[in-house]
C-alpha cells in the first residue's frame, strides 16, 4: 500500500482552516527556502545553524521530522489530518513536492498541495485508531491497521470495533494509556534532577521539605559534620523534629555502608536524619541504616522524584525554578 501519513495542523489543530483549502504544512520558519536542500545530513547542519541554543534532543526530533516533511513524503502517498472542531479527520493524498510559499498556511511556509478526498468522524473509529492518531508528533507514519479503520468508516460507517468495543473496554485502554504517560512523565522528571548541580540538589532538598511543611536551611560551604539541610517546624531547631540531610549527587556511584557509620555518627537524641543519593544505596549501606539508633530514611533517585510530584503544589517559587512541571489534566473516569 502507499504510505499513509498524519500530519498535524499545528497546535491544538489551528491551521485546520488552511490544510482545508488544499495544503499540508510544516513550521520552521526561520529556516527559509529549502528547496534545495534534501540531504538528511544538510537538513541537520541547515537547523542545528538556524538553531544553536536548542537541546539536542529537540534538534533530531526536529530533523527527524522535516526530512521526512521535505524528503521522505512522496506525491501519492495518502494523508490525514484533524479537525478538531469538527472532530473529523480530513483524507487525501499528497499531490505536489515540497514547496516554500511564506503565508499560503501562516507561519507555516514550508507546503505540499493536497486533494483532500473525504472526512472520517473521529467517534466513527475504534478507540485503538484515535488513540494511534492521537500522537503529539507533527507527522508520523499511520499503521495499517489504523489505514484500514479509517477505509472501513469510509465505505459505510463505523469501524466493526467501534461497535463492539464496550465503555470497559475503553476505560482500560485509557487507563493503560494514562499509566504509560505518568512512567514517562516520571522519567522524565528524574532526568530534570540528574540535570542539577550539586549545590542545586541541595535547594531541591530543601525545598522538598518546605513543601512539607517545615522551615529549612542549607549549610555554608565547607565543613558541615555531614549535614547539608537542616529543617525543623520553627527552622531553629527549637520544636522537634529536627531533620537533618545529608546530599549525595552522583549518578552511578551508590553510597556504602561507611556513607552511613560517618553521617549518623554526627548525630544526636532527637535527631531525624536524611541521606539522600542520586546514586542509589548499597544492600550494606541499607542493612546499616536499618539498625541505626537514630530515625534514618534513605532516599534515591526514584523515591526522590516520587516526593518532587507528591509536593510540588506547596513548592515555594525557589522550588519550582528547579523543577518546572506542568499540571495535566485526565478524565476521572
Amino acid at each position: 500500500m502507499k504510505n499513509v501519513w498524519m500530519i498535524r495542523a499545528g497546535e491544538g489543530g489551528r491551521l485546520i482552516g488552511s490544510f482545508a483549502k488544499g495544503y499540508v504544512a510544516v513550521g520552521w520558519i526561520e529556516l527559509g527556502d529549502m528547496s534545495q536542500v534534501s540531504e538528511l545530513e544538510k537538513i541537520r547542519q541547515s537547523i542545528k545553524q538556524t538553531y544553536p541554543n536548542e537541546r539536542k534532543g529537540a534538534i533530531g526530533n526536529s530533523v527527524a521530522m522535516f526530512h521526512k516533511f521535505r524528503s521522505v513524503v512522496q506525491v501519492g502517498d495518502h494523508v490525514i489530518s484533524y479537525d478538531p472542531g469538527q472532530r473529523e479527520y480530513l483524507v487525501g493524498v499528497i499531490k505536489s513536492e515540497y514547496q516554500y510559499k511564506p503565508g499560503v498556511a501562516k507561519d507555516y511556509p514550508h507546503i505540499r498541495e493536497v486533494d483532500w478526498q473525504s472526512r472520517v468522524k473521529r467517534d466513527d473509529l475504534s478507540t485503538s485508531s484515535r488513540n494511534s492518531l492521537g500522537s503529539t508528533l507533527t507527522l508520523f507514519a499511520v499503521n495499517e491497521d489504523v489505514w484500514a479503520d479509517i477505509q472501513s468508516a469510509l465505505q459505510g460507517g463505523k469501524s466493526p470495533e467501534s461497535g463492539n468495543e464496550s465503555l470497559e473496554d475503553e476505560k482500560t485502554t485509557l487507563d493503560e494509556i494514562r499509566q504509560e504517560m505518568v512512567g514517562k512523565a516520571h522519567e522524565f522528571i528524574k532526568d530534570k534532577i540528574l540535570a542539577l548541580s550539586a549545590d542545586e540538589m541541595e535547594e531541591l532538598t530543601a525545598a522538598i521539605l518546605r513543601g512539607m511543611g517545615y522551615r529549612t536551611r542549607i549549610s555554608p560551604k565547607g565543613p558541615d559534620r555531614g549535614v547539608d539541610v537542616f529543617a525543623s517546624p520553627d527552622g531553629l531547631g527549637l520544636e522537634e523534629p529536627r531533620i537533618k540531610a545529608e546530599v549525595k549527587h552522583r549518578q552511578g556511584s551508590a553510597m556504602g555502608s561507611q556513607n552511613i557509620r560517618s553521617f549518623l555518627g554526627g548525630l544526636r537524641e532527637g535527631d531525624r536524619a536524611l541521606y539522600i543519593s542520586t546514586g542509589g544505596f548499597t544492600k550494606d549501606a541499607k542493612y546499616e541504616a536499618d539498625r541505626a539508633n537514630v530515625p534514618l530514611t534513605l532516599l534515591d533517585l526514584d523515591e526522590l522524584a516520587n516526593l518532587v510530584v507528591t509536593h510540588y503544589e506547596n513548592f515555594d517559587l525557589e522550588g519550582r525554578a528547579l523543577i518546572p512541571l506542568v499540571r495535566l489534566y485526565w478524565p476521572a473516569e
